[in-house]
C-alpha cells in the first residue's frame, strides 16, 4: 500500500513550519497554543514517545492491514480527524477540505458544534458518515432540535464533550483580543497583511461564523453581543442528569470524549457510553494535568474489556498512533495535525496529511512484522 504526497512535507511537524507562515499570528497561535504555560501540550506529545515497540522479526508474517474496527465500523486506519472548533478561522474552508479528504479514504471526521460549517453540509461531503461532537446547550429545545438535525443528517455517532466546565486561561489568545471575527487591532490587521493567501481565501469563502449555530442566534449581534449569547446558550458542564435525556433520544451510537479518570470511566460505563475517548482536550483546558497516554494506560488496565477506548490529544505521527493503540486505545484521533495540514497546502492538505500518516503507521507496522492493527499490543516493550 503506498500513498502519493508533497514530498517537501513528510511529516507534520514540517506542515507545522509551512502553516506558521501563511496564516496571521493570532490564527496561529489560536490552533497552535495551549493554555498557561503549555505546559501539557509538551506533556502530551513527550510522553507518548516514552513508549516503546518491540518488533518479532522472526515470527511468520504476512501482509499487515492498517483496517481496523470501532463501534461496529471498519475505517482503513485507526486514526480519524477530531473536533476543532472555529476551523475557518485558521485556515477557510478548512472543515470542508477534511471532512472531503476523510471520506475518500474511509477515516471518520468528527463535526465540532462550533466550527465554521454546519451539520448538514458535513453530511453531504462524507455521505452522512460524519461523526458529530456536541457542546452540551442549556436550553433543552436547542439540545433537542440539534439532535434532531443530527439524526437527520445521517451522523451514525455523538460525541458529548465533558471536559470544558470552564475556559481554559490561554495568554495567547488574551494578548491577540482572539475574537470571532477578530478584533481589528492595528497588530492583527498587520498580520492579515503579511498572509495574503489566508486574506484572498477568506474573502473567497467569506468571513467564519458559527454556521451551526445560525438557527438559534439572534441576527444584528456585535461581538460583546455574541459572545454574551454563547454563555447563555451552552454549558460546558455534564452530569448524569444532562446526559440522560441524551441518552434516551440518541439512537446511534453514544461516545464521551475528554475522559482522562478511571472514576468517569466507570460513570461512563454505568450511564451506557458506547465509547470514551481519553482526552485532555489538546492540553487546553488543565495545563496541571495528566498526559493523554498516561491517563489512557491507567483506564485500560481496568476497563478495556468493558467499554471501547479511543484516545486524542499529544498524537503527531504514524509511530505515535502506533504507540497508542499498543498502549491500549482501539482508535486514535488527531485534531492539529490536520488543520496544519490543510493551513499549509489549502485544498491538498487534507489528502496529503492522511497520507503521510497512512504511510508512516504502516511502516511501522510492517517494520514491528504486526500484521492486525489489534495486534499492536502484543508488540509494547515491557520495562
Amino acid at each position: 500500500m503506498s500513498y502519493t504526497f508533497n514530498s517537501k512535507y513528510p511529516s507534520v511537524d514540517d506542515l507545522r513550519k509551512k502553516a506558521k507562515k501563511r496564516v496571521p499570528a493570532f490564527a496561529f497561535e489560536y490552533l497552535d497554543g495551549g493554555c498557561n504555560d503549555d505546559v501539557n501540550i509538551y506533556r502530551n506529545t513527550a510522553e507518548i514517545r516514552d513508549v516503546q515497540l518491540e518488533p518479532r522479526y522472526l515470527q511468520n508474517y504476512g501482509e499487515s492491514s492498517t483496517k481496523t474496527r470501532v463501534l461496529g465500523m471498519e475505517f482503513d486506519a485507526p486514526f480519524g480527524i477530531a473536533p476543532v472548533g472555529l476551523q475557518g478561522l485558521m485556515w477557510p474552508n478548512s472543515p470542508q477540505i477534511l471532512a472531503k479528504a476523510a471520506n475518500e479514504h474511509n477515516i471518520p471526521f468528527v463535526l465540532s458544534t462550533v466550527t465554521t460549517m454546519d451539520i448538514e453540509e458535513a453530511s453531504r461531503l462524507t455521505d452522512g458518515r460524519a461523526w458529530f461532537q456536541l457542546y452540551n446547550p442549556v436550553e433543552d429545545s436547542v439540545r433537542n432540535d440539534i439532535l434532531n438535525r443530527a439524526a437527520d443528517a445521517g451522523c451514525p455517532v455523538l460525541v458529548l464533550l465533558c471536559d470544558v466546565p470552564t475556559f481554559g486561561y490561554r495568554p495567547r489568545d488574551i494578548r491577540n483580543g482572539l475574537a470571532l471575527p477578530p478584533k481589528m487591532s492595528v497588530r492583527n490587521i498587520l498580520q492579515i497583511l503579511g498572509k495574503p493567501a489566508w486574506a484572498i481565501n477568506t474573502l473567497k469563502y467569506g468571513q467564519p461564523t458559527f454556521e451551526n449555530l445560525k438557527p438559534y442566534t439572534p441576527e444584528g449581534l456585535n461581538l460583546k453581543q455574541l459572545g454574551q449569547f454563547m454563555d447563555r446558550t451552552f454549558s460546558g458542564r455534564l452530569n448524569e442528569e444532562l446526559i440522560k435525556p441524551i441518552r434516551d433520544k440518541w439512537k446511534g451510537k453514544l461516545v464521551l470524549k475528554g475522559v482522562a479518570s478511571q472514576q468517569d470511566t466507570e460513570d461512563a460505563i454505568r450511564m451506557g457510553f458506547d465509547g470514551i475517548i481519553v482526552s485532555n482536550h489538546g492540553g487546553r483546558q488543565l495545563d496541571a494535568g495528566e498526559s493523554t497516554i498516561h491517563s489512557l494506560q491507567n483506564i485500560t488496565e481496568k476497563y478495556s474489556d468493558q467499554i471501547e477506548i479511543m484516545m486524542d490529544s499529544g498524537l503527531r505521527s504514524g509511530p505515535d498512533i502506533a504507540r497508542a493503540i499498543a498502549s491500549g486505545a482501539k482508535f486514535t484521533f488527531m485534531g492539529r495535525s490536520f488543520m496544519y495540514g490543510a493551513a499549509a497546502l489549502g485544498n491538498e492538505g487534507g489528502d496529503h496529511t492522511i497520507s503521510i500518516l497512512k504511510t508512516q503507521f504502516k511502516q511501522v507496522m510492517d517494520q514491528l512484522c504486526c500484521n492486525r492493527v489489534e495486534d499492536l499490543p502484543l508488540h509494547l516493550a515491557r520495562k
